[in-house]
C-alpha cells in the first residue's frame, strides 16, 4: 500500500465564491472585494496553474468540471465529499452545509465507477439527517500503509461517524481536540496536520490536552515519521493544508501553496526535502476566501482502474 497517489482529480469550479454556510466553523475563511468578473478570473488562472504544475511533474490528473447550476461555491475542494480507497470501497460523506452535499454529483459518481474497480459504494449522507458529520479527508487524515487514521474533532467531524469509518477501512483511530490562538475548534484536521510517508508537518501547539497531544506524537513516532512542527502563525498561513502526491515513476512531491511554503522555516525546508520535492502553488485568491488551500483541492484516488 502507498501513501501518495498518482492519480487524482480536482474540480474546476463554476461559480467560487464566499460561503457563508461554512463561516460559521471556519475561521480561514475571509471575504475580498473583488466583482464577480474579476475573481472568477483570479480563481481559474489559479486553478489552472496549479493543474499544469502538478502535471507537469507526471501525475495524472484528472478535471472534473463544476456545473453553473446549482451553485456550489465550495466545489473546488472535493476532498470533503468522498474518498476512493485501494480495496475498492468509495466512501461518500455526511457535510455539515447544505450548499456542500449538492456537489455529491451522480454524475460523477457514475463516471468514476466507469473507470475504476468500485467493489463497494458506502454512503454515510444519511448522518446528515442527525446533524452529524464527517467531511471526508478534510475531518480524517490516512496514513494508509500503517492503517492509521487522524481526527480532530469539531462541528464538522463527530466522532462516532469517524470511528464508524475507522471500522469499515479496519483503521486505528486517532482522535483529539485541536483549537487555533483564539480557542476556536479547527475546523478540519487537514489545516494543522498532513502526513506522508517518512514525515508529518503538525501544529502541535493547537492540540491542548497534553495526554492527546502524547498519543498523537507517540503514533507518529511508532510509524516512523519525523515531525515537523509548525506554529499557529505558519498553519494560518496553510503549512498544514500539504499532501504528497507522485508521478508514475514514484517520484514524491509535496504540493502546497505558495503562502505556506513562504512561511516556513529553512530547517522545516530542509526537514522535508530529505524525503520529496516541494511544490508550492500561488492560490492566494481561493485559500484567502475558501478557508481552504492545496490540500483541500485534491481528492487522491487509490482505487484501481479497470
Amino acid at each position: 500500500m502507498k501513501q501518495s497517489s498518482s492519480h487524482i482529480f480536482l474540480v474546476r469550479p463554476a461559480n467560487f465564491g464566499f460561503n457563508a454556510e461554512t463561516a460559521t466553523s471556519n475561521a480561514f475563511q475571509n471575504k475580498l472585494n473583488l466583482d464577480p468578473g474579476e475573481l472568477k478570473e483570479k480563481v481559474l488562472a489559479e486553478f489552472d496553474a496549479y493543474v499544469e504544475a502538478l502535471r507537469a511533474k507526471g501525475v495524472d490528473v484528472k478535471v472534473i468540471q463544476d456545473t453553473m447550476d446549482p451553485v456550489k461555491p465550495d466545489a473546488v475542494f472535493p476532498n470533503n465529499w468522498g474518498s476512493f480507497h485501494a480495496d475498492g470501497k468509495v466512501i461518500l460523506y455526511p457535510m455539515e452545509a447544505p450548499n456542500r452535499r449538492i456537489e455529491k454529483r451522480g454524475d460523477v459518481i457514475d463516471e468514476f465507477k466507469a473507470d475504476y474497480k468500485v467493489e463497494e459504494l458506502i454512503d454515510l449522507s444519511k448522518y446528515e439527517k442527525e446533524g452529524k458529520f464527517c467531511e471526508g479527508t478534510g475531518s480524517i487524515i490516512f496514513d494508509h500503509i500503517h492503517k492509521v487514521a487522524y481526527a480532530c474533532l469539531s462541528p464538522r467531524t463527530d466522532k462516532d461517524v469517524f470511528i464508524e469509518v475507522c471500522d469499515l477501512l479496519n483503521y486505528k483511530p486517532v482522535c483529539f481536540t485541536s483549537t487555533d490562538a483564539n480557542g476556536q475548534e479547527i475546523y478540519h484536521t487537514n489545516v494543522m496536520m498532513c502526513v506522508s510517508e517518512k514525515f508529518s508537518v503538525i501544529c502541535l501547539e493547537s492540540i491542548v490536552n497534553e495526554e492527546e497531544k502524547e498519543c498523537v506524537i507517540n503514533t507518529l513516532e511508532e510509524t516512523g515519521h519525523e515531525i515537523v512542527d509548525i506554529t499557529f502563525e505558519q498553519m494560518n498561513h496553510f503549512a498544514g493544508n500539504m499532501l504528497s502526491v507522485c508521478n508514475n515513476k514514484g517520484d514524491e512531491f509535496l504540493a502546497m501553496s505558495q503562502s505556506a511554503y513562504d512561511v516556513l522555516t529553512d530547517d522545516q525546508k530542509e526537514a522535508i526535502e530529505t524525503y520529496c520535492e516541494m511544490l508550492p502553488v500561488n492560490i492566494k485568491t481561493i485559500e484567502t476566501i475558501g478557508g481552504g488551500s492545496a490540500r483541500c483541492m485534491i481528492s487522491e484516488v487509490f482505487t484501481l482502474k479497470k
